[in-house]
């Protein structure tokens, strides 16, 4: 169907409205959409436009047929937003400082439920992925909605959600490659070169910055504990947010083909890549800078400079 960006079946504020009409057709009831008629080479300045509102609105947006190369990736990125280093720590090797290449032969994998760089103050806010070599078979991405997962939960869990802070920590993923095959000399991210992963304090509910929508924000990833309360009850809350996070009705799937093209935001999605494969699998993601998360309680102050805090 061809619809106008902003005419959506649920409202979207003002900062998110556009009058380009694009072709969308729904991937799930909530989130996620496959966006037709666009080339990314050649889109106008309108469809840029369209495509950003359509992001915060569906959260997940494939296009397809897509020639892209690198130079391309990042230009494509760069007029959507700001873009961030690839990554953090993680060398991608012989690709531009804005690309992070996800090779199953050098650990490139990520199948573990995640939201991108929650661990550092201000996760990106979109992230933008290709392949460039798929397997046969499997290797699919699914993207929970973290925004329909907290308006479904029990009012008295989001009432306990909204008063949360949970620590985000890089270190048991990334840590050691950071301290031994980067010797602790990581990427430049916000302006700032990386030396070491310092737990970061996120609030478990965030406040999208566009739509003012709600959205569970904690992903087993990379959310370490939530604070103030005993390391059972931290383990129980987490456990039953992450259940209902990816109950399958709010998770879509999209199996991969070389040319697509796939954009998420990563303020109110999560998401998990598929290790059902034995072939080769190398994907480039290039991400756009965010806000540090803001929750029901306004924004999380960080750890001082006592390590015993973190």
């Amino acid at each position: 169907m061809t619809i106008t960006a902003a005419a959506t079946d649920r409202p979207v504020s003002s900062g998110v409205t556009s009058g380009v009409e694009i072709d969308v057709a729904r991937l799930g009831p909530s989130h996620g959409a496959e966006i037709s008629g666009i080339d990314i080479a050649s889109a106008t300045d309108s469809q840029i436009a369209a495509v950003r509102v359509a992001l915060a609105e569906y959260k997940v947006l494939v296009l397809r047929g897509q020639d892209l190369e690198d130079a391309h990736h990042v230009e494509f990125a760069a007029r959507l937003g700001e873009l961030t280093a690839g990554h953090p720590v993680w060398d991608s090797g012989d690709v531009p400082d804005e690309v992070y290449s996800l090779d199953s032969t050098d650990n490139g994998f990520a199948d573990v439920w995640h939201t991108d760089v929650t661990f550092m103050p201000r996760p990106p806010a979109a992230s933008i992925l290709r392949p460039l070599v798929l397997p046969e078979l499997g290797g699919d991405t699914n993207w929970a909605d973290a925004e329909a997962a907290y308006a479904s939960l029990s009012s008295p869990l989001q009432r306990a959600a909204d008063e949360l802070v949970a620590v985000h920590d890089g270190n048991r993923e990334f840590g050691y490659y950071l301290r031994q095959r980067r010797e602790g000399r990581g990427n430049l991210w916000d302006g700032e070169e990386v030396t070491s992963l310092r737990p970061v304090r996120q609030p478990v509910v965030r406040i999208h910055p566009e739509t003012g929508r709600k959205s569970l924000f904690v992903n087993p990833g990379f959310t370490s504990h939530i604070e103030g309360v005993s390391e059972a009850e931290s383990r129980g809350l987490l456990d039953a947010f992450y259940a209902h996070l990816t109950k399958p009705e709010h998770v879509v799937r999209h199996r991969w083909s070389l040319g697509d093209v796939v954009l998420w935001d990563n303020r109110s999605t999560a998401h998990y890549a598929n290790r059902d494969y034995t072939q080769r699998r190398v994907m480039h993601r290039v991400t756009l800078r965010g806000d540090r998360p803001v929750g029901p309680q306004g924004l999380i102050e960080p750890f001082g400079d006592d390590p015993n805090q973190w």
